[in-house]
């Protein structure tokens, strides 16, 4: 290929994501209820306090509630095309079981779409990113309850009824298949993990995958145009040897999150779960109209990739990986990020290729980014960041889904993790930077929210406007 081509497609959609608890902040503006990060202070790592303290920096996070015309408008100078961004749901319910939804709450998405429509960027919206409302995971132990298949159902309903001729795009859950490993944060589930009979989490995979299938056939019914799509974690996982017990552990281990990914795809539960269920006498109640409700596949699937890890059958070399909420073995053939992340480009191109060939559906990489401590400096009396590591991680990964649109795969598009620095959600730290806009926050909540553009800033503008060419082989 001649460097000075392109190497993405004409069409191809390029941007970024967020979270509303990571960037929004104003926990308790205009009839807000608390959600379960308002009171998760440590991201996954600690346990949750019975109310909000002052050291969660999500309770002001970069106060993107303010000012998300001035971030949509740097957004636009990169040339987005996509924005992905969630709604947080105790805005519209602030408990999550109300008969009406809260009119402010609704009122400050409508001001978000309209910022994105005067740039003419697309949004791409996630229903629900790790922030059940507080009141349900409290009261019903979120999604072990039955019930949550309800709330969320008015609360779909409200969305699409209010935005769905504004919003194509549209993701049910972020990283469904975070639940088994982090009940709380996935899965609004107040019981303790360690306390958690495996009948109890998997009957909360279920609930929200009927809730999901749910959301998507409301979508054909309410907004005929959306485009509804699943969104997992992408985990390549490979052997630790060639042992072939070894294999036998990768294998144990995708089906464990291809099973999120089947069921929204094919629209029914695999069969090589059935074994596992029975081994762990697990009992789900699934009923008629929960089947039937599943049939409602998704449009596409999206997907967020930071990290490949390995598995072995050997007990003995079982080491956890840090930072890793998904388990494996790290491969000592990889470098790490500053958190334990093990940086991987090329398995994001067998990750591509492996979802294209299982499913044969539309792919989106609504997720992938480096987290580092950045140093602000001066660079001709303006204040940047020469995040080069940064740049180097993008480069590599965006090479890597070039070739694998190459290689065939129907890629929508591409939303970097997250454009512009906000509170991580594993460590609640602000100190991982993701952006390529720095925020001048930090982890003890000084700072004066000013925002600067990285190195990366000028980076991926010229990697969108070239469509890939100036990407460096």
């Amino acid at each position: 290929m001649n460097d000075s081509q392109p190497r993405f497609p004409r069409e191809f959609l390029w941007g970024g994501a967020v979270a509303a608890n990571q960037v929004e902040g104003a926990y308790l503006a205009d009839g807000k209820g608390l959600s379960i990060q308002d009171v998760m202070p440590h991201g996954i790592k600690g346990a949750p306090t019975q109310e909000p303290t002052p050291d969660n920096l999500k309770l002001e996070a970069i106060d993107f509630y303010h000012r998300y015309a001035e971030d949509i408008a740097l957004f636009a100078e990169m040339g987005f095309s996509v924005f992905r961004f969630s709604i947080a749901w105790s805005r519209i319910f602030p408990n999550g079981d109300e008969e009406t939804p809260n009119e402010a709450g609704l009122a400050f998405y409508d001001r978000v779409l309209d910022e994105l429509e005067k740039h003419g960027i697309e949004p791409l919206v996630t229903i629900s990113h790790y922030e059940t409302p507080l009141h349900l995971a409290q009261t019903y132990d979120g999604w072990t309850d039955r019930r949550m298949i309800g709330f969320y159902e008015r609360y779909v309903r409200t969305l699409f009824t209010r935005y769905g001729h504004r919003v194509k795009y549209w993701l049910t859950f972020n990283e469904i298949n975070a639940v088994l490993h982090a009940p709380l944060l996935s899965g609004g589930i107040w019981t303790p993990k360690e306390e958690l009979s495996p009948s109890q989490l998997w009957q909360a995979c279920h609930h929200e995958l009927v809730a999901s299938a749910l959301a998507t056939r409301i979508a054909r019914e309410l907004a005929p145009g959306a485009k509804v799509g699943c969104m997992v974690i992408a985990l390549p996982t490979y052997p630790l040897t060639p042992d072939p017990a070894d294999l036998l552990a990768v294998m144990t281990a995708d089906h464990f999150n291809d099973f999120f990914t089947d069921v929204h795809a094919r629209g029914a539960y695999p069969k090589y779960l059935d074994r596992y269920f029975a081994e762990q006498g697990i009992e789900l109640d699934i009923t008629d109209e929960d089947r039937e409700i599943l049939r409602n596949t998704v449009d596409f699937i999206s997907f967020s990739y930071y990290m490949s890890v390995c598995e072995t059958g050997d007990p003995a070399k079982k080491i956890a990986g840090e930072g890793n909420i998904m388990g494996g073995v790290p491969n000592p053939t990889l470098p790490a990020s500053e958190w334990g992340w093990q940086i991987d480009p090329t398995g994001l191109r067998l990750v591509l290729n492996r979802l294209w060939e299982r499913y044969q559906l539309p792919l989106f990489i609504v997720e992938n980014g480096l987290g580092a401590k950045d140093q602000l400096v001066e660079v001709d009396g303006v204040p940047t960041v020469l995040d080069d590591y940064r740049i180097d991680y993008m480069n590599g990964h965006l090479l890597a889904l070039a070739d694998a649109i190459g290689d065939g795969v129907d890629v929508l598009g591409y939303t970097s993790w997250g454009p512009i620095d906000l509170v991580s959600a594993s460590t609640a730290q602000l100190s991982k930077r993701y952006g390529f806009i720095y925020v001048d926050r930090n982890d003890d909540g000084s700072g004066t929210m000013a925002r600067y553009r990285k190195k990366s800033f000028g980076w991926y503008r010229e990697v969108i406007a070239s469509q890939g060419a100036t990407l460096q082989p």
